[in-house]
């Protein structure tokens, strides 16, 4: 008992400091308009000399890995099987096959351009399944090395600028080209990165679009759990004989199967899935705020325009991918 109250009290300075950030970053969401995710990851690289102070360090460490294992885990009380029956098999297929064609093409290119497929799978499966939420959860069960958080930052802050950006822009763009309320929601759900845009950009069309943009989306985010423990049974057998190996399947990864099977059922009352997705989101928020706390702007800033380029290319990637898919089935 007095080990649990010793470790407790090593970390509460960098989790308290942590979820402050988190606050503030919600407080700029909420009074500006200004993406949640970003505000957080901006304030924690200000604040990142604090990952370096000892008493606030241990907690920060902590918020950005275990934090974030808990938010994703909890992202399962939102998906349920009833979701895929309202959508078709057509459509299903298309955004099933919008996130492996993505991440695939990310990694290909990454290949045929020498470049690292470590940060092409972060970036594509960010790009392809739930933006920074998918970032972090994919960043996870990667192979540690010294880019990494560095990788993760630059990631999450990109994906989220683009996601901001479609949510303005991606409306117009399905207007133009002649979708209607059913076609412009699968295309708004299916391309823009983030949940959080994609209800944005949705309801500013009408209800019907915002209803099914977020549905398609939620689908989507399915792919979190599947993806992710493919990535972490290929890291487990790539990994060197004798280091130590990641689980065969991650803990956050079952209690996501495990939320959605229940959720599925009928199994979780509306007050559990309510409170488990607020507990997600801030969970979520406060590990990011972490991360941005342990990165250095001038490392941030070392990824270069190629890795701008590549995210850019993913995110036009999709949107021609699911717009002509569309266009053929919807």
């Amino acid at each position: 008992m007095t080990r649990l109250a010793d470790t407790a009290r090593s970390l509460f300075p960098g989790v308290a400091l942590a979820a402050l950030v988190a606050m503030a970053a919600q407080f700029l969401s909420e009074h500006y308009g200004a993406p949640a995710m970003l505000m957080a990851i901006l304030l924690g690289i200000a604040l990142a000399f604090l990952s370096e102070e000892p008493r606030s360090a241990p907690g920060i460490a902590f918020s950005s890995r275990v934090l974030l294992r808990i938010g994703v885990a909890l992202l399962g009380v939102r998906i349920s099987t009833g979701m895929v029956q309202e959508l078709g098999l057509g459509l299903l297929g298309l955004i099933i096959g919008g996130v492996l064609a993505t991440i695939g093409a990310s990694i290909l290119a990454a290949w045929v351009l020498g470049r690292d497929r470590l940060f092409a799978f972060l970036s594509g499966g960010a790009v392809a399944i739930c933006g920074a939420s998918a970032a972090m959860a994919i960043s996870s069960v990667l192979p540690r090395r010294e880019e990494g958080e560095r990788d993760l930052i630059f990631t999450v802050v990109s994906v989220t600028m683009l996601s901001t950006l479609a949510m303005i822009a991606y409306p117009i763009l399905a207007d133009r080209l002649g979708f209607d309320m059913r076609q412009t929601g699968v295309f708004l759900g299916g391309t823009i990165h983030d949940v959080a845009q994609v209800v944005g950009a949705g309801y500013s069309v009408s209800e019907e679009t915002g209803d099914l943009a977020t549905l398609v989306k939620l689908i989507r985010v399915t792919m979190l759990a599947p993806i992710v423990l493919g990535a972490a049974l290929v890291m487990r057998r790539r990994a060197p004989e004798g280091a130590k190996r990641p689980p065969l399947v991650p803990g956050f990864v079952l209690g996501f199967l495990a939320l959605a099977a229940l959720n599925s059922a009928g199994l979780l009352p509306g007050w559990f899935s309510e409170a488990a997705s607020a507990v997600s989101r801030w969970a979520l928020l406060t590990a990011i705020a972490a991360v941005g706390m342990k990165t250095s702007l001038k490392k941030l800033l070392d990824v270069g325009g190629p890795a701008i380029a590549l995210v850019a290319a993913q995110t036009a990637f999709i949107a021609v991918l699911l717009g002509v898919g569309i266009a053929m089935i919807a």
